[in-house]
């Protein structure tokens, strides 16, 4: 799945709610808290990690190339 950005960055809990992963914030946020994200390949368990342009999000087997 590819997410175009049309700012500089998007948070991580915020990116998850808009590609419709996540059907809430709590919900972005349980998923970051329990590890299931990883950023560029690292677990990341930091929700307002700011995400930018050419990063790549994974989650439950699903990829979200931000552009």
């Amino acid at each position: 799945m590819q997410i175009k950005l049309n700012s500089e960055f998007i948070k991580l809990d915020s990116l998850l709610k808009l590609s419709g992963i996540a059907s809430t914030g709590g919900v972005a946020k349980m998923f970051v808290q329990n590890g299931d994200v990883k950023v560029n390949g690292e677990t990341c368990l930091m929700r307002g990690k700011k995400i930018r342009k050419g990063d790549r999000v994974e989650i439950f087997e699903e990829i979200i190339e931000v552009e």
